[in-house]
C-alpha cells in the first residue's frame, strides 16, 4: 500500500541488483568490486603523487615506486581484516558470538571504516619500519587517497540499499527496500559526497596549492579531522545500527562516539606538523 511519506518520495531508489554477475556459486559483488576500484585507483594515485618530486621537501619522495607496489597488498590486508574485525567488535560482536560463521559474512553487516582506519595504520607502521620510510610521510600518502575508497565504498552502500537514513520528507528522500515504507535521507550518498569527493578536494588543494606533503603529518591531520567530522555530521540524519541504537540522548550514536578521537587525533597531527614545520624553518 503506497503512503503519503512514499508518494514524497521524488528520487525512487535505483533498483540495482548487489550481484553484478554469477557464474556457478562464484558472485561478484558491487561491494566487492568497490574495494577493489579503491584500492587500485588510490594506488595509481599515490605512484603519481610519489612521481611528482616538486611536491616533496628537497625534492625526495618520502617512497619508492616498488615500495608503493609492495605496500598494494599490505594495505588490502589492513582494510579488509581490520575493517571486518572492527565491524564485529564495534557493532555486531553479540550475534558473532552466538553464530560464529557470522564473521565471515562480510556480507552481512560489512565493514567498519574505523576498524579498517586502524588496521590500516598498523600495516602502515609496520611497512613503513620495514622499508626505512618515515612513519609521518607514510600515513600522508594514504591518507592521500583514503577518500577514494570511501567514496566507491558508500556508492556500494547505497546500491546494497543498507545503512539508510533516518525519516525524511525531503524531496530527494527514499523509499529503501530494507527500511520500511516510509521516505528517509540517502545519507550513504551524503558520506560518499562528504568522506569522499569533497575530502579528496580538500587534501589535494593542500597538496598542490600549499605543498602539504613538504611537512609530514599535515596531511594525515587535515584526513583525520576532515573525515571525523564529516562523519559526525552525517550521523545526524543516518539511522544508527538496530542491534545498538543511541547510546544517548536520542542522539549519540556510535559512530559519533568513533570519530570523537579521531577529530582530537586530527587537530594534534595537524599542529604537530605545523611546529616541526616552524622549527625546520
Amino acid at each position: 500500500m503506497e503512503t503519503i511519506a512514499t508518494r514524497l518520495a521524488i528520487l525512487p531508489f535505483p533498483q540495482i541488483d548487489p550481484v553484478i554477475f554469477q557464474i556457478g556459486p562464484l558472485a561478484v559483488h558491487w561491494y566487492g568490486l568497490a574495494y577493489v576500484a579503491g584500492i587500485l585507483i588510490g594506488w595509481y594515485y599515490a605512484r603519481r603523487l610519489v612521481q611528482n618530486t616538486s611536491l616533496w621537501r628537497n625534492g625526495e619522495p618520502a617512497a619508492t615506486l616498488a615500495q608503493l607496489d609492495d605496500f598494494l597488498l599490505w594495505a588490502a590486508g589492513g582494510i579488509v581484516l581490520g575493517g571486518r574485525i572492527g565491524y564485529i567488535l564495534f557493532y555486531d560482536l553479540g550475534s558473532v558470538l552466538e553464530n560464529p560463521i557470522r564473521a565471515l559474512e562480510i556480507w552481512n553487516g560489512g565493514m567498519s571504516f574505523h576498524g579498517g582506519f586502524l588496521g590500516t595504520t598498523i600495516a602502515m607502521i609496520v611497512f613503513a619500519r620495514r622499508n626505512g620510510i618515515a612513519i609521518w610521510s607514510m600515513f600522508d600518502i594514504v591518507a592521500t587517497v583514503v577518500p577514494i575508497g570511501l567514496f566507491f565504498g558508500r556508492i556500494a552502500n547505497f546500491i546494497n540499499g543498507e545503512l539508510w537514513g533516518r525519516l525524511s520528507s525531503m524531496p530527494w528522500a527514499m523509499v529503501f527496500p530494507t527500511g520500511g515504507p516510509f521516505a528517509r535521507h540517502p545519507s550513504q550518498l551524503y558520506e560518499a559526497a562528504l568522506e569522499g569527493l569533497v575530502l579528496l578536494t580538500v587534501i589535494a588543494w593542500f597538496i598542490y596549492r600549499r605543498h602539504a606533503l613538504k611537512s609530514p603529518g599535515l596531511v594525515t591531520g587535515i584526513f583525520v579531522l576532515g573525515y571525523a567530522a564529516s562523519r559526525i555530521f552525517v550521523e545526524f540524519f543516518r539511522e544508527p545500527d538496530a542491534q545498538i541504537g543511541y547510546l544517548a540522548g536520542g542522539w549519540l550514536t556510535m559512530g559519533m562516539l568513533l570519530s570523537l578521537p579521531m577529530a582530537l587525533a586530527g587537530i594534534w597531527a595537524i599542529a604537530r606538523a605545523c611546529r616541526a614545520a616552524v622549527a625546520a624553518a
